[in-house]
């Protein structure tokens, strides 16, 4: 007979069984009224006519005589490796169970009576099943118990959040819950085996209608393979099952019962090379205190905070205290170090602490007796179509019962009807009786649906005459008739069983549902560089004679640069033009005759190069301009043309793409008409790291000096708002905010109806309530409605933002927002219902309606009639002027600048009288500010209407140029360049007071120049 197949009924087996690893053959799903083996009985006693499995542990344990030493431990450790893998530490696909678990819950199903039991004496009832200690049967009992799903607990199980141990078995209680009673257990669709010792009945697997596997997540580690399924949510898993049913498409996402949030793009179906990125939800409390809610899964807030101290004291982040304050819900409170940023401690958080993990899915289960690689999607559907063919093995022994019910409840009226009991009369032996009762029933066989057998005849004639006596004919006949409707709706459901498992799902969800949403938010995260959150927590060295550099003690003796973390990069300059990116060291060496060193910041593209350097040992003078962001750690680069013996004469490193003019003396010599030029770097055009610059001169140089600061010739700083994450980026990423520089600001909206004003500050964190950021125009005046629950009124009120970082509540708590404006000339629609229903809609001027006040104003009531709709018009606005764009996300060589210079400073050698303005170019270097400009949908990139109630909702996304530009900056960091005054290849460097400040002491550090 094939494996899968009832030697009882011929009926095949649920899906997924077959042959072990170790050749047992699958038995059947055992049915008693379907011509299945019955159940064993509730105590757990043997059942002589209930065929059963011979056990999984009959090979191992039968007397096979005498064996070799040769090869017996190569079969043998096959046999423990098929062991741990199938008996210990792998889950079942079809209920999602370790066999631990399986016989715990098999256990508290014998002894459950409604009360509570004792863990103690659980445990004690599951080692009749389980052939291992108590110690760990305690364990998954708890563990089982902390999911809060099939065990109702009672007294001190544990915290998941905090990582505290259950007490001791014989101090708690645990019972089935009713889930657990309503979807695991059902003697008569479960297949038995022997257990362990012979002498009790356990199941192969239990019946369970619901994909709880993915509902409680495992893990586990077997012999040459590990499985670890992450938790899912209840009621996305029910419809998610209903989605499969009924042929849809469906989607599933971890979601965790400590919370957080989820990065779940890598998921991979939960299988091995996935990954997801969880991370603690961490709120700004004020500007010095963070409060830590919510943790990742895997994690304790003891070991968050242990992981937070740890940080700290290898200087990673800089904070005064951490309090761990959880009790039923998470609260780690952690003080900022005064000199530090929240925002910049929050990242640091996520990079160097427990507050954010990585989990790598594997989803590993058994099914047809072997381990086998599933997604999550395939577990779904496999437990989905399981449990439709458990409903379709219960539906059929339900129909079975209920025929049997039917054809004894028709017998017993034909017996007692028609009197046939009579027949017994004179009948000297059973046989005779029997026979004779068979013979009368004769003519009523045709109305029975199957054929009368002996054991219904002694049923019939082992009737008591109390009960033919008082035999009352309607009632059995409405009995009968209820039967038979009973049968024709259980065959309806057998013929349209997905449609039937289909509301099973569904009564399961609103019985269980309530209280299980979900609990972790799924969220894209941006990626965090721990370079630039890390705490400066050493000090860079250099000894440029000798090629030296680190942070180690044995430098301290040397030339000071500049703070740093032990994680930077650094870059590294000799003066011929050779450069390298390295990773921070105690001490490293490079090349003797470093000319510049400094902290690295990869994928940079503000901060330019301002370089003059010879090319060759007699060869022409070259300029450039240039950003280095992404190169390889550790390989040698020139920022010359790669001539031997080329030297820097001259640069600058200015993190904001300053431009300096210089005045160049060139060493006197005939024909030289013009021996001091200027070299103004904002007329070069930057270009990539490997030009090879503009030609300068082709003379020699005796003298250079700063003439002028330079300002930034890059423009504002382009700032888009991604809501996915959350955060502010200048790489295009999201809604277009516009060009800011100087005291620009941001206004940012929140669902709880307040906002703020801060800064453009990429790093900075948003509150999770936020549902808008725009620029922010101290001018710009907000129109809002809302409906005030109190008096039953609509409002209407006009005001302008005021400047706080603190949040500013615009509504108070018992009014609800309604639709807002910032456009001047709106109109307001107001449409009535009720009693008013037939009154045309109103007009009402915006700007003439109500003044302008502070936000805290109370505003002006529209009317006193039912209100259906209120809805702001807005007028149309001009076109934009052509070549307003969103600045692209791309860059290439040059873009920054508008055009080449030419190579002016030859015309000195020449005589030409304008040729000495070395680099006067045609073209005009940085990126072209943006005008502002307002409009409905007006801004590139920017979505109609935004989501939440908060102003700006009529779609409008106007940008206005309100903020100054910045002031000049310095022109260079100083840290890392040689000291004013030094001779580089028999060149002076020197710094040239402005006019009229000659009592001035000019700072070198505060010039930014070498």
């Amino acid at each position: 007979m094939p494996a899968g197949t009832s030697a009882a009924s011929g009926t095949p087996a649920a899906p997924g069984k077959g042959s072990e690893l170790s050749g047992d053959s699958a038995a059947p799903a055992s049915s008693g009224a379907s011509g299945s083996a019955a159940a064993p009985a509730e105590t757990g006693e043997e059942n002589a006519a209930a065929p059963t499995r011979p056990g999984r542990f009959g090979r191992l344990t039968q007397d096979e005589g005498v064996r070799k030493l040769t090869g017996m431990y190569r079969n043998w450790f096959l046999d423990y490796a098929s062991y741990v893998i199938l008996e210990r530490a792998v889950p079942h696909v079809e209920d999602g169970l370790k066999p631990v678990q399986r016989r715990i819950l098999h256990a508290m199903k014998t002894v459950d009576d409604g009360r509570y039991n004792k863990v103690a004496g659980i445990v004690g009832e599951t080692m009749k099943y389980h052939p291992h200690g108590d110690a760990s049967i305690k364990d998954a009992l708890v563990q089982l118990g902390q999911k809060d799903l099939l065990i109702d607990c009672q007294g001190n199980w544990g915290n998941i959040l905090t990582g505290d141990e259950a007490a001791a078995g014989r101090y708690i209680e645990a019972r089935l819950s009713k889930f657990a009673l309503d979807v695991v257990f059902n003697r008569k669709t479960t297949e038995w085996m022997r257990s362990y010792d012979g002498r009790n009945d356990e199941p192969v697997t239990l019946p369970i209608k619901f994909p709880l596997l993915l509902a409680q997540g495992s893990d586990g580690i077997a012999v040459g393979l590990a499985s670890k399924i992450l938790p899912h949510n209840f009621v996305e898993l029910i419809n998610a099952a209903i989605a499969h049913l009924e042929g849809r498409d469906f989607q599933l996402y971890p979601d965790f019962p400590t919370g957080g949030m989820a990065d779940v793009s890598r998921y991979n179906d939960g299988l091995r090379g996935g990954a997801v990125k969880v991370r603690a939800k961490i709120s700004k409390i004020d500007k010095r205190t963070l409060a830590i809610t919510e943790i990742p899964y895997t994690t304790t807030t003891e070991s968050i905070k242990e992981s937070i101290i740890k940080a700290n004291d290898k200087g990673k982040i800089k904070i005064r205290k951490v309090d761990d304050n959880t009790a039923d819900k998470v609260e780690i409170v952690i003080q900022v170090a005064p000199d530090e940023s929240s925002d910049k401690t929050i990242d640091a958080l996520y990079a160097f602490t427990d507050c954010e993990v990585s989990i790598a899915p594997n989803a590993c289960v058994i099914w047809d007796e072997k381990p086998h690689f599933l997604g999550v999607k395939e577990i779904l559907r496999r437990s989905a179509e399981h449990t439709k063919y458990l409903l379709g093995r219960e539906l059929e022994i339900r129909l079975g019962e209920l025929q049997e019910a039917w054809h004894a409840a028709s017998l017993e009226r034909i017996f007692i009807e028609h009197r046939l009991y009579q027949l017994i009369e004179g009948c000297k032996t059973r046989e005779e009786a029997y026979a004779a009762v068979d013979k009368g029933l004769e003519p009523f066989k045709k109305q029975l649906r199957r054929e009368v057998t002996t054991e219904d005849v002694q049923k019939l004639t082992e009737l008591k005459f109390i009960r033919i006596s008082r035999y009352d004919t309607e009632k059995a006949d409405n009995e009968i008739r209820q039967i038979e409707e009973d049968i024709r709706s259980t065959q309806y459901h057998l013929a349209h069983l997905t449609e039937y498992a289909v509301a099973w799902y569904e009564r399961i969800r609103d019985k269980y549902g309530k209280g299980r949403e979900r609990r972790t938010e799924l969220r894209e995260f941006d990626s965090i560089e721990a370079t630039k959150v890390a705490v400066t927590n050493a000090r860079l060295y250099v000894d440029r004679a000798e090629g030296f550099f680190g942070i180690g003690k044995s430098m301290k003796d040397a030339e000071p640069v500049c703070d740093c973390s032990d994680i930077d990069d650094v870059i590294v300059f000799t003066k011929e033009g050779r450069y390298v990116i390295t990773k921070v060291s105690d001490k490293a060496f490079f090349q003797k005759g470093i000319y510049y060193i400094g902290v690295f910041k990869r994928n940079d593209e503000r901060t330019i190069y301002n370089v003059l350097y010879r090319d060759g040992k007699n060869g022409p003078l070259m300029m450039k301009r240039c950003a280095i962001k992404g190169v390889t750690r550790d390989k040698e680069y020139d920022i010359t043309k790669g001539t031997p013996k080329s030297e820097i004469l001259y640069m600058s490193v200015n993190p904001n793409g300053e431009a300096e003019v210089l005045k160049v003396y060139f060493k006197p010599r005939p024909r030289l008409k013009k021996v001091i030029v200027d070299l103004d770097f904002s007329t070069l055009a930057i270009k990539g790291r490997q030009s090879q610059g503009n030609l300068f001169s082709r003379y020699g140089i005796h003298k250079i000096v700063l003439k002028e600061r330079g300002a930034s010739t890059l423009g504002g700083l382009n700032v888009w708002f991604d809501e996915d994450v959350r955060r502010l980026n200048s790489d295009g990423r999201g809604k277009w905010l516009g060009e800011f520089k100087g005291d620009d600001k941001l206004i940012v909206w929140t669902s709880k109806n307040q906002y703020y004003i801060t800064g453009y500050d990429l790093g900075q964190h948003f509150p999770d309530e936020t549902v808008r950021v725009d620029r922010y125009d101290p001018d710009r005046i907000y129109s809002l409605c809302y409906y005030d629950r109190g008096q039953r009124y609509y409002y209407m009120k006009r005001f302008t933002a005021e400047t706080s970082d603190r949040l500013q509540a615009f509504l108070d708590e018992d009014a609800d927002f309604v639709c807002v404006t910032d456009c001047r000339g709106a109109q307001l629609e107001i449409a009535y219902k009720g009693a008013h229903a037939t009154r045309p809609a109103d007009l009402v001027d915006v700007d003439e309606f109500v003044g302008v006040k502070s936000h805290r104003a109370k505003g002006k009531r529209l009317t006193t009639y039912d209100v259906a709709a209120l809805r702001f018009v807005e007028p149309e606005l001009p076109p934009e002027p052509d070549g307003e764009e969103v600045p692209s996300d791309g860059d290439p060589d040059g873009a920054f600048g508008g055009g080449n210079p030419a190579a002016a400073a030859d015309g000195a050698a020449v005589g030409s009288e304008d040729a000495g303005n070395a680099g006067n170019a045609s073209g005009n270097a940085g990126h072209a500010g943006h005008d502002g400009h307002a409009g409905n949908g007006a801004v590139p990139g920017n979505p109609e209407g935004p989501a939440g109630n908060v102003p700006g909702a009529a779609g409008r996304d106007a940008v206005s140029r309100t903020g100054k530009p910045a002031a000049a900056k310095p022109v260079a960091a100083t840290h890392g360049l040689p000291q004013s005054g030094t001779v580089a290849g028999g060149v002076e460097f020197e710094i040239e007071r402005a006019k009229g400040d000659a009592d001035e002491m000019i700072d070198p550090e505060q010039l930014n120049l070498f």
